[in-house]
């Protein structure tokens, strides 16, 4: 095994903490039953797989999203269920990154939304106390804005190719299966950080 010098990190259920079964009650609560069919942690039908690659725009996930449900949904309920699932920053992670980022070259790969994103920058500054979560990063890569979506294998290809990282050397870190073992397939080194364990507990 070739020694680490890059760490690509996810972000939820590694430096944001998440909870899945609040945004699915709130559905619940808000008239859709169903939610499950459309995302979980380990899923995303088209319609949200569409919304994480930017291939649609908030307004348009709005409306679709009504009428795949059969719902009238405010805007306004889709974004505050949607965003229930964000809980909270972790700063005593974010203190350990700060030292981390002192050893390796490190970046970010977050599959998320713009919906999202909004909600994650204004809890990264109510939790830390800061404004700049991307400054962590030599370069932070979101979904959304970058058009392909873990844990399909180009997406991964595209971040070593741009940012030209030898394969062997470059740690991949996440909390869900399907994106480890995409990582793991192309030959990165990889860890499945599952809670209760977290980052503080790595040895790296």
């Amino acid at each position: 095994m070739s020694a680490v010098k890059n760490i690509i990190f996810d972000l939820g259920g590694i430096f944001l903490n998440l909870n899945y079964q609040k945004t699915k009650d709130l559905f619940i609560e808000y008239g859709v039953p169903e939610f499950d069919d459309y995302f979980t942690q380990h899923h995303a039908n088209s319609l949200f797989e569409d919304l994480e690659k930017g291939d649609i725009s908030v307004d348009e996930f709005y409306s679709i999203f009504r009428k795949e449900t059969n719902t009238n949904l405010t805007d306004e309920q889709i974004k505050t269920a949607w965003n229930g699932m964000l809980v909270s920053f972790s700063k005593e992670r974010i203190d350990w990154l700060r030292k981390i980022k002192e050893r390796y070259n490190i970046y970010l790969f977050s599959n998320t939304n713009q919906i999202h994103y909004d909600e994650i920058m204004f809890l990264y500054k109510r939790d830390v106390g800061e404004t700049d979560f991307n400054e962590l990063f030599i370069k932070p890569y979101y979904s959304h804005q970058m058009r392909l979506r873990k844990p399909y294998s180009d997406s991964f290809q595209h971040i070593i190719d741009e940012q030209k990282l030898i394969i062997e050397e470059t740690l991949f870190i996440d909390d869900t299966i399907k994106n480890v073992e995409s990582a793991k397939a192309l030959g990165l080194q990889t860890i499945h950080l599952v809670a209760p364990i977290t980052v503080l507990d790595l040895d790296l």
